[in-house]
């Protein structure tokens, strides 16, 4: 066998049964023959190894047979052209030999698989029709989900003659109880009785979906092999997911033959699409039911899943609309205009209304308030740090300190929590509690004891006692209806409403405050440029006029003095200019258009006077510059801040030279603009370009503005601007709009 080949482990007990892969179990019960056909050329291509028995061919002649050879002509014609048309096929009757057969064939991960069981008892068709007319007829008068489960039992043990028939519910947790039995009345009852998960494992149960009824017609049957075990058209064990002869996990024969039981028949129970119980017979010697009873068996469990379905949709609907009237009540009553917290906390209707529960706590952030039997405003936080793990917005359990430990010390006002998570709020919350009930369980069995050592097999087995074995559980609430949680979710979904709705008012609010301020800030702009102006200039007319009348008569103390008053007040009237402007780039939005950006450059190049302020520095223009989409004002801006960086950092070097070109990437033109100056290092790259940054202070003017304004004009064409440098060898600045 091939590493990538799936098989049947050598040896399983009631550790591992969880991973008991069951489907691929490679045998077949005692009651009939399973072939594997090859789906093309329908030969033969794997057979149990009873098929002597029943058709009085050896498995070992039939392997490589046409299938034709074995059901007739007409038989393989009904079948082949069902097999052509889809994969959906219907029971066959038919003779091989002087045995009657039922023909069982179903397609299986490439495989097309046929069981064959003996026809056994046929029913009359007046006794099928009165049956079936039974089933409807008294479900009929079932109103409640127990009255149904007890008529579904009573039926079935009339129908098919089981010793004991059992309605077996599954919990939150896969744990099951009886809640329905006929028995024959020497029988000990297991009415109430409950069963550990373990009894029925989770891959068994997923099989319940694809085979709704499996019978074990002989519990001490030998099993039969399939030959070859590893398909030769697949390469791998028949998948007998859906098989009806599919043998029984030893395991499972085992709990079984531990019980005394000789046959059962078991049917699941599914309540919109999820396994909600099973009906389960036993009988204390074999037994054998055909297809066709298993079928009516199947009919009976289908009539009682709708009706359960139509009574939990009706009491879910029935809830749900209840509560939803209270939670209408609840947000109408909120005051939209105040913080969502202290609303909730001073609602006339309670939360506790809302949700049964004794308490509730509401939790936004540090603000915490408590309303009825909670634990402390401490133990609540320290459950929200544990709830914030769980990435679910709705969490609920009846029985807290299973799951977080903690628990225990408040577990009598708080076993069972429901909690919903408001928005994408990481500690904010929502969380009912409900108090601990009293509550005595009685099991099949001692729950704790469930498997022993079997010395003759020497290896675990499943346990032998099945005695009544009462335990009193603590920290456990009622559990939490599915309507309520579906009450939860709805109600998250309208406070997340509430909450989106008061951040929008608070943007607007924000908004407006905003335009207020930039308003002020507007005025203030050309405040300094009126009120510090006429100052500013005075100052310096003044300083100039002493100047020029006493230099003369003035010390050269004095003299230096005004030159550097002088000097500040140019920079600081510099400093007014560009502020000014960085205010204008910041206001409104931007005028975008098609510019040629050659010529954008000729203009600002002709107000640089390069012939006369740069003599010694060569500037070298791409000839075809790029297209530029951008507002003409704020690029003559930017443009006119980078080249003056440029030449001016550069204007010391000893062959100063500027480069402008750009070139496209990833659908964008970039820009650059290069210089062989003084570059910039790089813990001073990412504070450039904030307002009165510089990273030459005393080597050269400057204000530290302008690259301010590059960066809010790039910012408002949604650009990027980025650098490259090396100190002492220069800088090249990109940016894209």
């Amino acid at each position: 066998m091939s590493s990538g080949q799936l098989s049947y482990p050598g040896k399983v007990d009631i550790l591992n049964c969880e991973k008991e892969p069951i489907h691929l179990i490679g045998k077949v019960q005692a009651h009939g023959v399973i072939l594997a056909v090859h789906p093309e050329t329908f030969k033969i291509i794997q057979a149990s190894e009873n098929t002597t028995k029943f058709f009085g061919i050896s498995y070992t002649s039939l392997i490589g047979d046409a299938l034709e050879d074995l059901i007739g002509k007409t038989a393989f014609e009904q079948f082949r052209n069902t097999s052509l048309r889809n994969s959906i096929f219907k029971a066959q009757e038919l003779k091989i030999g002087n045995k009657y057969f039922v023909m069982l064939p179903h397609f299986t991960a490439s495989n097309l698989i046929i069981d064959f069981e003996v026809l056994g008892e046929v029913w009359d068709p007046m006794i099928w029709q009165e049956k079936l007319s039974s089933i409807i007829t008294r479900f009929d008068k079932g109103k409640t989900v127990l009255e149904l489960c007890r008529t579904a039992a009573i039926l079935t043990k009339e129908i098919f003659g089981y010793h004991r028939v059992m309605v077996y519910r599954f919990d939150e947790d896969w744990n099951g109880e009886v809640v329905a039995e006929q028995k024959e009345e020497h029988l000990e009852s297991w009415l109430g009785l409950h069963y550990p998960a373990s009894d029925i494992p989770s891959q068994s149960r997923k099989l319940f979906l694809k085979n709704k009824v499996r019978i074990i017609s002989d519990v001490n049957y030998e099993p039969v092999s399939i030959s070859p075990e590893i398909s030769p058209y697949t390469n791998n064990p028949l998948d007998l997911s859906r098989s009806e002869l599919r043998a029984v996990s030893p395991i499972h024969i085992e709990y079984l033959q531990n019980m005394k039981v000789g046959a059962s028949l078991t049917t699941a129970i599914i309540v919109n699409d999820e396994l909600w119980g099973l009906i389960t017979c036993h009988h204390y010697s074999a037994k054998f039911i055909n297809y066709f009873q298993r079928e009516t068996f199947k009919f009976l469990t289908q009539i009682l899943s709708n009706r359960i379905s139509s009574i939990q949709t009706g009491i879910f609907n029935k809830k749900f609309s209840e509560n939803s009237q209270v939670k209408e009540k609840i947000l109408k009553d909120l005051d939209l205009g105040s913080p969502l917290f202290y609303e909730l906390n001073k609602a006339e209707i309670p939360l506790t209304s809302l949700i049964n529960s004794a308490g509730v706590a509401v939790i936004f952030g540090e603000e915490i308030g408590l309303m009825g039997d909670t634990p402390t405003k401490t133990q609540v936080m320290d459950l929200c740090d544990f709830l914030t793990q769980n990435k679910e917005p709705i969490f609920q359990t009846k029985s807290l300190k299973k799951i977080y430990p903690k628990a225990k010390s408040y577990q009598k006002c708080a076993s069972g929590i429901l909690s919903l998570k408001l928005g994408k709020l990481l500690d904010s919350f929502v969380i009912w509690f409900r108090p601990e009930i009293a509550e005595t369980v009685s099991w099949g069995g001692n729950p704790e004891k469930k498997v022993f050592f079997n010395s003759s097999k020497q290896r675990l087995s499943p346990r032998k006692s099945f005695e009544k074995w009462t335990e009193k559980l603590n920290g456990i609430s009622n559990p939490w209806k599915d309507y309520e949680i579906e009450t939860a979710k709805s109600f998250r979904e309208s406070l997340n409403q509430v909450i989106l709705k008061q951040q929008k008012e608070e943007i607007v609010r924000l908004n407006q405050n905003l335009q207020e301020s930039n308003k002020d800030l507007e005025l203030f702009s050309y405040g300094i440029s009126h009120d510090l102006r006429a100052p500013l200039r005075g100052i310096s007319g003044y300083a100039q006029m002493i100047k020029e009348d006493y230099s003369q008569e003035l010390s050269t103390e004095v003299i230096e003095s005004l030159d550097t008053m002088l000097k500040t007040s140019q920079k600081m009237e510099e400093m007014i200019d560009d502020i000014l402007t960085f205010s204008k780039m910041t206001k409104g939005k931007p005028q975008r258009k098609i510019l040629n950006t050659n010529k954008l450059l000729e203009e600002i190049l002709f107000s640089f006077n390069l012939g006369i302020n740069f003599t010694n520095t060569k500037l070298e223009v791409a000839s075809k510059l790029l297209e530029t989409n951008g507002d003409r004002r704020m690029l003559l801006q930017l443009w006119s801040n980078l080249l003056s960086n440029a030449l001016k950092y550069s204007e010391h070097a000893e062959n100063p030279k500027v480069e402008i070109g750009s070139f496209p990437k990833d659908t964008k033109n970039v820009f650059y603009i290069k210089d062989n100056g003084t570059g910039i290092a790089d813990v001073d790259r990412k504070k450039i370009f904030k307002l009165f940054s510089r990273s030459s202070k005393n080597s050269f003017k400057g204000t530290g503005i302008g690259l301010a304004i590059v960066a809010r004009i790039i910012e408002k064409h949604n650009g990027e601007i980025w650098i490259e440098s090396t100190p002492g060898s220069g800088s090249t600045f990109f940016f894209h709009l």
